[in-house]
Parts: C-alpha cells; structure tokens; sequence
C-alpha cells in the first residue's frame, strides 16, 4: 500500500519518457510516477529506491527524492511563505509549498514567522500543515533538570493552564499562568529555566531568573513604577493578587520579595496602605 505523507522503499517497475513507476512490487498494480529530473543515474528495472510520497499541483500522489522537512504526524517548525485569503503556505522543502488552513490555526499568522506545525491528510487525503494537538506529539524524555537553561518555542497560550512550549522543538513544557507573556506571539523562541520535572516527564520552565537574581531586577522595576507614580505607589503588597499582576506584571509572591529587599535597603517606606520612595 502507498503511503502519502511517509518515506517508503519502492521498486522501479517501468520507465517512460516523463519519469520512472514505482510499486511495492514488480507485479502491483498500484504506481506512483518519479519524474524525469528526480530519477537518479543508472535506475534499473528492478532497483529500489527511498521516496517520499506527496500530491502535486494537480493533486495527484507523486514520489519525490527531495527530503521533506517533516513527515506524516511528526511536528517540527516551518517557515510561513504566504499568507492569503484561504489559509497560508508554509515551506517544507518540497516545490509544492504545505497548506495550512485557517480552521488549523490557533493564531492568524504572518509571514515569514517560523511555527511548530503537525502533518495530516484531510478528509481528500490532500496533505496539510495544522497548529494544533501539537501537544499530543511532543515527546516527555528531555534530558533537562531542575535549574537548566533551555530554548523553547510557544506553540499555544493555554489560558486557564499556562501558556504551552516546545523545548528544542520537540519536549513538553508549560510557563505557568501567572507569569507574563503578553509581549509573545505564538512562534516565539524564549530563553527558560526549568523549575520542575514532573513524574510523566513533562517540564515546567519559567521565563524569570532565579529568584535571587530577578528580585533585583523585579526591584529596579518597582522604583520606576514608583516615579511614574510621582514616587508614591498607591497600593502595597497587602493588595489582592489580581491589582499587583495588572500594576506590576509581577505575582503577589515576586512583588512582596523586591518590596522586602528595597524596605531593607531604606530605598522605600510603607506607611498608610501605601510605598513611598525615600
């Protein structure tokens, strides 16, 4: 059986002036044309050879030489090459550029982003690139701990979750929801330090610093907040968790640790529900 979407060893069972057929088997009935300028030098009768199987313009199934950047139910990232009004074209190292449409995005994208796409056949049995159920593909073996430094794409903000990354393109990850990523597109590669490992092996990474080193830049951050303020913030860390993540962009926990350290310091007075700069 031909198998879109995947590599397969086929065997030359008939050459013609536009190409070679290829079958699983000398006697199958079922073909698959390599064109001409893709038939590698010396091809006999009989030879086998590794293919990849897509559809052309004209939509029918066509093996290929070239090597794709992903295959069927891998996910890896692509290049946006076009963007029109039925969806976007993505470059796979193929000459047909991979559909992506609209009902597969999570987030309209743009050109020439770079996002973590799946491989599937639609209900034609066209391939095509989709946004989502990325999370279901992602392996959950990384070779990271607690404390590492890592590179990761964002692939989908989870809301309610957490907002969902690739480590390396390829390892499970969350950046808890009460940290800020408002700035990030979907596409987005962000420097993370893993903070847990979880028992299935997915990991749960931070965009912040260890909290020694981010308390002084979360505290440089509040004395400027205080003089926009005209040097008096008119809240303090008592205030609900909701009023300092919209004020700061900083969890009630972070905000309470750089007022400690700037009271300490003699930079700030609490007096009368609010921080005063001294």
């Amino acid at each position: 059986m031909l198998k879109l979407g995947e590599y397969q060893n086929l065997t030359m069972v008939k050459k013609v002036e536009f190409g070679v057929y290829l079958a699983e088997e000398r006697n199958s009935e079922e073909r698959v044309l390599l064109p001409a300028k893709q038939v590698p030098q010396g091809l006999k009768t009989g030879d086998s050879l590794r293919v990849f199987l897509y559809r052309d313009s004209k939509d029918r199934m066509i093996a290929t030489t070239q090597q794709p950047l992903i295959t069927m139910n891998e996910v890896k990232p692509l290049k946006v090459k076009e963007v029109t009004k039925i969806g976007a074209f993505l470059d796979w190292g193929l000459e047909k550029d991979l559909f992506l449409p609209y009902k597969e995005m999570t987030e309209k994208v743009r050109e020439p982003q770079e996002i973590l796409i799946r491989l599937y056949a639609d209900k034609s049995n066209r391939l095509c690139g989709s946004m989502k159920h990325i999370y279901d593909y992602l392996k959950q073996s990384s070779p990271y701990q607690i404390g590492d430094e890592v590179q990761g794409r964002i692939y989908e903000f989870g809301h309610d979750f957490g907002t969902f990354v690739a480590v390396d393109d390829q390892y499970s990850a969350m950046i808890p929801k009460h940290e800020d990523v408002s700035g990030y597109h979907i596409g987005d590669m962000v420097s993370l330090r893993v903070t847990n490992v979880k028992e299935d092996g997915k990991l749960d990474v931070s965009l912040r610093e260890k909290s020694y080193v981010q308390m002084e830049d979360d505290a440089e951050a509040i004395l400027q907040l205080i003089d926009a303020y005209a040097g008096v913030l008119p809240f303090t860390e008592k205030a609900s968790p909701e009023v300092i993540k919209r004020e700061t962009g900083l969890s009630k926990a972070a905000f309470k640790r750089a007022i400690g350290r700037l009271y300490k310091e003699r930079k700030i007075d609490l007096t009368d529900g609010k921080i005063r700069r001294v």
